[in-house]
């Protein structure tokens, strides 16, 4: 048994954005209190496996099964989810684990998303229900291993044979990408055009491999992925995604979301940090009752406050189609940087302790590292903005 219980939801909300006063309805509650039931009975494995750099699929599906995996996506058959009620189900699956937020930001918020926003009606008919559901497995196959953040150049290719695309090219850090079920692979076609084709992950030609050695995120599997000569049937092509304007359409939206993942981190290192403080002893008394202490849990909410306002205030613009894409970005670049500030404080609180798995933080603290770079990172989500303040782009 551990020596400190500090993983406990205590329901830090000190400006009282989670309220009705916040917007917060009963519907967007209850699923974020499915989501807590979730992270209840997921928390105890997530140690052993992020320890092991395994994949926990049968959890995958649990979400599935519990509909935590739409990520605000309408599906035919699930209870409708409104932006708000996303963005709360995707912070408390990052308050349990990062592994298993990134679930969701891959399999709802990219590949269900991309064919929801992109795809057929018959595209949309067999994988949206799968996906959610939890039964098929997804992913997003856009980096390259020499086209991250410049991913606009990407160089795999498609080129039309008869009935079939050809497609060909190498991806890399791709969630699910080797875990079966299908990707979703962004190659440019003959014209130049970046387009989205599905290719489930039995078809001849694709290869991928599972990217050993990870620091971060080591309860998620993400892939190298080569594509030989890969031949799928002319209709896998998804209509709606012709250049990558329509490929952004996908990120901007993932890119509030990895927003509320790091609120969710940041509030589990911010409550152990409260929880140890109070049960560590030192010279005769609790943490909790030394000044300096008391000063670091104040910063630290101030912080967390902060990105609360920012979640909630763009989860309304979203709600509203007023959201721009800059906004998004603004959210993201503000609330990773501050992640990465209260789980540091919050380790350097906990002392030795706030290195071990058992205590959570330094697993959040690494988590957080993956969600920094992921769909953007920093210094690209700073040109974005910087290039909406100034009206110059400063890229190259």
């Amino acid at each position: 048994m551990p020596d400190y219980d500090v993983s406990a939801a205590l329901d830090t909300d000190y400006y009282s954005v989670f309220s009705s006063f916040g917007g917060v309805t009963a519907e967007d509650r209850a699923h974020w209190e499915r989501a807590r039931g979730f992270i209840d009975e997921a928390l105890p494995e997530m140690n052993e496996y992020w320890d092991r750099a395994e994949y926990p699929l049968h959890l995958v599906k649990r979400m599935g099964q519990l509909n935590l995996l739409a990520d605000g996506i309408d599906v035919p058959g699930l209870a409708p989810m409104s932006p708000l009620a996303a963005g709360l189900v995707n912070m408390e699956v990052s308050r349990g684990d990062g592994s298993l937020g990134t679930v969701v930001a891959v399999q709802g918020g990219l590949a269900l998303r991309s064919i929801a926003f992109h795809g057929s009606d018959e595209q949309k008919d067999r994988w949206l229900g799968p996906l959610a559901r939890g039964e098929e497995l997804g992913s997003f196959a856009l980096t390259e291993p020499d086209h991250g953040s410049d991913s606009v150049s990407l160089t795999t290719t498609a080129r039309l044979d008869g009935d079939h695309w050809v497609l060909d090219g190498e991806k890399k850090w791709i969630g699910n990408g080797a875990s079966g079920g299908v990707t979703v692979v962004w190659a440019r076609d003959e014209e130049g055009n970046v387009r989205g084709f599905l290719v489930e992950q039995d078809t001849p030609g694709y290869e991928a491999e599972v990217i050993e050695g990870k620091g971060s995120l080591r309860a998620i599997h993400q892939a190298r992925i080569r594509l030989s000569g890969v031949r799928i049937p002319k209709d896998n092509v998804l209509p709606g995604a012709r250049t990558f304007k329509d490929t952004s359409k996908v990120l901007v939206a993932t890119r509030l979301g990895v927003a509320w993942s790091a609120l969710g981190h940041a509030t589990a290192c911010y409550e152990a940090a409260v929880q140890y403080a109070n049960q560590r002893v030192q010279f005769g008394k609790p943490l909790a009752k030394f000044q300096l202490v008391q000063d670091r849990l104040a910063q630290m909410l101030a912080e967390l406050t902060s990105m609360q306002l920012h979640c909630v205030h763009l989860a309304g613009l979203d709600a509203e189609g007023r959201m721009q894409p800059t906004q998004a970005s603004m959210a993201k670049y503000h609330n990773t940087r501050k992640a990465r500030l209260i789980a540091a404080t919050a380790r350097d609180l906990l002392g030795g302790n706030g290195i071990l798995l058992e205590n959570h933080v330094v697993r959040h603290m690494m988590d957080i590292e993956s969600i920094h770079t992921y769909e953007g990172t920093e210094s690209v989500q700073a040109l974005l903005i910087g290039r909406d303040i100034t009206g110059v782009g400063a890229f190259a």
